[in-house]
């Protein structure tokens, strides 16, 4: 599955429940020794910028956990750093309150499907995973 495919998949699955940070997790479960079940658990308080929109956006803490999981620790801070950063650059921040945040022409920055969306992607650009 391409990183897009996960990234589309990711975006169906919030729309069956999923909070944001779970549909994250999920469509990158591969990436870990973690079942998607223990993923679903772990990752089920982490929306909403952590349950009151004033803390980092849910979908971007759902790929920096695949990171740390991924890297079994070693090196996860430069990889959260980096995928943090991308995100940053294609959503306009990380904060979930501020993403949510009405632009002048009354759009909201970075709607949560979009924030989902970049999440995954912003994971499978910064350690290459492109097309499984």
């Amino acid at each position: 599955m391409t990183i897009e495919e996960r990234a589309y998949k990711a975006v169906e699955l919030n729309q069956k429940g999923y909070n944001c940070c779970q549909a994250v997790t999920a469509v990158l479960s591969d990436q870990t020794l973690l079942k998607e079940e223990q993923l679903f658990h772990i990752s089920a308080g982490f929306a909403i910028g952590m349950g009151n929109m004033e803390g980092t956006c849910g979908a971007l803490v759902g790929a920096v956990m695949i990171a740390g999981c991924a890297t079994e620790g070693k090196g996860s801070l430069k990889l959260a750093k980096q995928v943090s950063e991308t995100f940053q650059q294609k959503c306009g921040s990380v904060t979930c309150k501020v993403l949510k945040s009405k632009t002048p022409d009354g759009n909201v920055l970075c709607p949560c499907n979009e924030c989902i969306k970049n999440a995954v992607l912003s994971y499978g650009e910064t350690v290459g995973l492109y097309n499984e």
